[in-house]
């Protein structure tokens, strides 16, 4: 049986950081696609297909992902794309290049500057623009309404959510780029106060500056270029209404469309989940179907670092590393976006049978 015709064969990312300290994407960004390529074995000049995920919205300015391509360079041109969202979604766009024949080698990249205005009040951007959006609820507020919905259903506690912030922090130990980590005990978690009713700090996920970038490559090249590739099996995307009204907050059925679309494998090893808060995590264990062999964010998760646009590529990137390494034979990396996990991306990787 034929490999899959596309795989994973570089990843890297920036540390992320309260602030970044930097007033562009190109001084974060130099040094990560420096580290990806070679993660690869490619130069730049070997790329066939840029594609990058930001947001004018957070940078403050149109076009803010042009003064981005500085970081690649003015010579030789480029082929070069962009979404407003995640570099999840990037690389999505990106896979489907290669598939199409358009493409050998790609390079999916995504930054953002968290810390350069008010993140829960510019999220508010994202909320249905003619009964929501006007009551500008910030972000930790809207999850605050979910999380809610989930205790008063009994479908998650608060001590379950403290124990997924004391694990998460427990495995970031082991991560050098992750912002927030360290031991805890669930229990001191649940004595600090609450952020918005029923969150505290640690059911959210940290202001963060920081860029990932990963390189794909089809069949022939992933193989010529690497000796473990990620392959990629399956990838969906799939969205619930954007209204808070029109949906059950307590499920995730656009997750459970997205992961049977992509195939996504009971003999999973790995998930990597973009989950920026504690009770969501939980409901997308329950809505894709994983018990509890399955290592949930063996990197920390979006909880020790959540870098805007990039923290969702950085999942499947660091799924993909799991397998590059070694460590696992399949693992899945998940992607968010929108108010409440409105929109969600599943990725399943596996290496050479």
């Amino acid at each position: 049986m034929s490999p899959p015709p596309v795989a994973v064969i570089g990843f890297a990312q920036a540390p992320n950081r309260p602030s970044a300290g930097t007033t562009s994407g190109v001084e974060t960004l130099v040094p990560v696609f420096r580290q990806a390529l070679a993660a690869a074995g490619l130069d730049r000049r070997e790329v066939d297909f840029w594609c990058s995920g930001s947001s004018d919205y957070l940078a403050g300015r149109a076009f803010s992902f042009v003064n981005a391509v500085d970081a690649i360079g003015a010579y030789p041109p480029i082929c070069e794309s962009h979404v407003e969202m995640d570099a999840a979604w990037a690389f999505y766009e990106a896979y489907v290049k290669i598939l199409a024949g358009e493409a050998e080698t790609a390079l999916v990249y995504g930054f953002g500057k968290s810390s350069a205005g008010e993140l829960r009040r510019v999220l508010a951007l994202q909320l249905d623009p003619y009964v929501t959006a006007p009551l500008w609820p910030d972000s930790v507020s809207v999850a605050a309404l979910q999380a809610r919905f989930a205790l008063d259903a009994g479908i998650v506690t608060e001590r379950a959510m403290a124990e997924v912030a004391a694990r998460s922090r427990a495995d970031a130990t082991t991560n050098p780029y992750a912002q927030v980590s360290g031991r805890v005990e669930a229990g001191d978690l649940l004595a600090a106060p609450y952020v918005a009713d029923p969150l505290r700090k640690h059911d959210c996920a940290p202001v963060s500056d920081g860029a990932a970038a990963l390189v794909l490559a089809s069949g022939d090249r992933a193989r010529e270029l690497s000796e473990r590739p990620a392959w990629i099996t399956g990838v969906a995307h799939r969205i619930d209404p954007q209204g808070l009204g029109e949906r059950d907050l307590t499920t995730v059925p656009s997750a459970t469309a997205a992961a049977a679309a992509a195939g996504l494998p009971g003999d999973l090893d790995v998930a990597e989940l973009h989950a920026p808060f504690t009770h969501q995590e939980l409901l997308l264990r329950a809505a894709l179907g994983l018990g509890d062999r399955v290592r949930i964010n063996p990197s920390g998760g979006a909880l020790c670092g959540n870098p805007l646009f990039s923290a969702g590529l950085a999942r499947i990137g660091s799924a993909a590393e799991q397998v590059m390494s070694g460590r696992a034979r399949k693992a899945a990396g998940h992607a968010t976006s929108g108010p409440a996990l409105q929109q969600n991306l599943v990725c399943v990787l596996e290496a050479e049978s």
